[in-house]
């Protein structure tokens, strides 16, 4: 067999097992790693294909399902209901503490998405709204942006800072584990420190339960750990630029991710990089944080789409959302954003899998796995779900005044479909069965006509500490 026929064979038992790809390769040949190598190019022998198919043979995806262990495939019965059951409940997990077969971001769909789509403006704009409930103290404004992905929210929440509190410091903390997006969002930045010169900009890759504080959990870590300042020189934004560019050299070397064994990209090393106006060193002398010694207590924390929808709600309450809540000081709000459905965007995959549906935890049960995580730690904060009136927002897709009022072309309903699937987090594996036949533009062009258009529900909830 060809070496895609293999992949794709098993891709397909393990999405029907719900079935993580190292777990599969560990019980079929006792080898974790036999996927991964198998689509790096490795060879497989006749003997290794046929203990594998005798796996497969021997032990039916029904079984697990049977057992109650793994979710069932997405679109059958339980898996698509938002409610409950053992079977949502169970999604995300799998044997051996591993995370379920899972979506990837691909780089030319998430480009694309953001530049097809309104939701980091839109996004922005909600996050923005928090800086009138905030209750910043001496000696500077602390901001945590658990994931700044190409910088675009970050960005414009920096200018509604600045346009609120013209002469405050700001100290901002960006997650973010990938490389080409930290490189987007630098070549954001140099605006903002001529506009707000009283900025400390620190950019990270740490985990979120470390990096709130710039601190590693791990002395293995730690002793491989990569702390840079940089202190902008001159007052323009071109000075800044070129010397923000300087730095790519450094980035490449350091800022390198890798998977890990449950699937979720790693760091190499862990790295953070501080970066402020040498002019303004005396004043943000309170500010600049020092390794070792820095502390969290932050008055607002955006965790826009944080973790992968198909997760259970412990998971993102134990991995994202309770450590992050953990970090706000006193007075501080949390604000969690992430897709919703029942919108044009799910009508599109659904007619494609009937019966999916990704988005398998709301809010309301988010802060309730947060509530019981956090148990005593959670005295002081306040878990508001708010209505959905307030709660859900919806962005669109750009199209031109006729694009979608006329005959649809190939790009719009192209541009269409990768944001439908990207929100939805669907896997290659699975779109690769689907776009062979080109049926699924047909839904798309079906979808945008009936709606005169695409968009897309988020949904936001808030976590705040009480003032002392």
């Amino acid at each position: 067999m060809e070496r895609s026929d293999i992949l794709k064979e098993i891709a397909h038992y393990c999405r029907q097992a719900g079935m993580a790809e190292s777990t599969f390769g560990r019980k079929a040949v006792n080898d974790g790693k036999l996927v991964s190598r198998i689509r790096d190019g490795g060879r497989i022998s006749v003997e290794t294909w046929g203990r594998i198919r005798s796996y497969m043979r021997d032990n039916p995806p029904e079984v697990y399902m049977e057992k109650g262990i793994l979710r069932p495939a997405a679109g059958t019965g339980a898996a698509a209901s938002r409610s409950g059951g053992s079977a949502t409940k169970a999604a995300g997990k799998a044997p051996d503490g591993e995370q379920d077969f899972r979506f990837f971001d691909n780089r030319q769909k998430y480009l694309m998405f953001v530049n097809t789509c309104s939701e980091k403006w839109v996004v922005a704009d909600r996050v923005s709204l928090e800086l009138g409930n905030i209750h910043p103290r001496p000696p500077a404004v602390r901001l945590f942006d658990a994931g700044i992905g190409d910088g675009t929210v970050l960005a414009r929440v920096m200018r509604a800072m600045h346009n609120r509190y013209p002469t405050m410091p700001f100290y901002i903390v960006g997650k973010e584990i990938s490389l080409e997006d930290i490189r987007l969002s630098l070549d954001k930045m140099p605006d903002r420190f001529f506009e707000h010169p009283s900025t400390v900009l620190v950019l990270t890759n740490l985990y979120y339960s470390e990096a709130p504080w710039l601190m590693t959990k791990s002395t293995t870590a730690a002793s491989s750990f990569v702390w840079k300042e940089c202190a902008l020189q001159g007052n323009s934004s071109h000075e800044f630029e070129q010397q923000i560019a300087g730095l790519q050299g450094f980035l490449s070397d350091n800022w390198q991710a890798r998977i890990g064994k449950n699937g979720n990209p790693i760091y190499d090393r862990p790295v953070v990089l501080v970066l402020y106006r040498e002019d303004h060193k005396f004043l943000l002398d309170q500010v600049i944080p020092e390794r070792g010694t820095t502390r969290a207590d932050y008055d607002l924390i955006v965790a826009s789409q944080p973790y992968r929808a198909r997760a259970s709600a412990e998971f993102k309450a134990a991995k994202v959302v309770g450590p992050l809540a953990r970090a706000l000081g006193p007075g501080g709000r949390l604000i969690g954003i992430h897709s919703h459905g029942d919108d044009p965007g799910l009508e599109i995959i659904q007619r494609v899998w009937p019966g999916e549906n990704p988005f398998v935890t709301d809010r309301h049960q988010i802060l309730k796995a947060v509530k019981a995580e956090l148990g005593a730690d959670g005295r002081d904060l306040n878990f508001n779900a708010y209505s959905d009136k307030r709660s859900i927002f919806r962005y669109d897709m750009h199209t031109l005044p006729n694009e979608v009022s006329s005959s649809i072309g190939t790009s719009t309903a192209f541009a269409a479909w990768n944001a439908a699937v990207y929100v939805a987090q669907v896997e290659d594996e699975r779109l690769e069965e689907v776009t062979a036949d080109g049926r699924y533009i047909d839904v798309t062009r079906d979808v945008l006509h009936e709606h005169g258009g695409l968009w897309f529900n988020d949904e936001s909830y808030v976590i705040s500490r009480r003032r002392d």
